[in-house]
């Protein structure tokens, strides 16, 4: 099994930055890639960024050029880097870790962003 706890999240005004962290521990050789997701209120789940084991990076097209993910394999730690964010923005982020470069094996408990305009 795969434990991830996310951290991070919070209140920003819109233009502004936060930075989210996951950190996995564990059966760590489980996992290939590791992503975020997001679910807003009403809204279905939605994939916002995934990196593999390399340097392979996805990113969603409404956080392109605003967002970058990267992991510190060492420190067993996935991060998220959210510049210019926007109201539309906020959801509830999720850490999600797997085998395949859409992980969807092990998940965190979520952490809040939410964006004031």
């Amino acid at each position: 099994q795969v434990q991830l706890v996310e951290s991070g999240g919070g209140l920003v005004q819109a233009g502004g930055s936060l930075r989210l962290s996951c950190a996995a521990s564990g059966s760590l050789f489980l996992i290939n890639a590791m992503g975020w997701y997001r679910q807003a209120p009403g809204k279905e789940r939605e994939l916002v960024a995934t990196i593999s084991s390399g340097v392979t990076t996805y990113y969603a097209d409404s956080v392109k050029g605003r967002f970058t993910i990267s992991r510190d394999n060492a420190k067993n730690t996935l991060y998220l880097q959210m510049n210019s964010l926007k109201p539309e923005d906020t959801a509830m982020y999720y850490c999600a870790a797997g085998r395949i470069f859409t992980p969807d094996d092990y998940w965190g408990q979520g952490t809040q962003v939410t964006v004031s305009s």
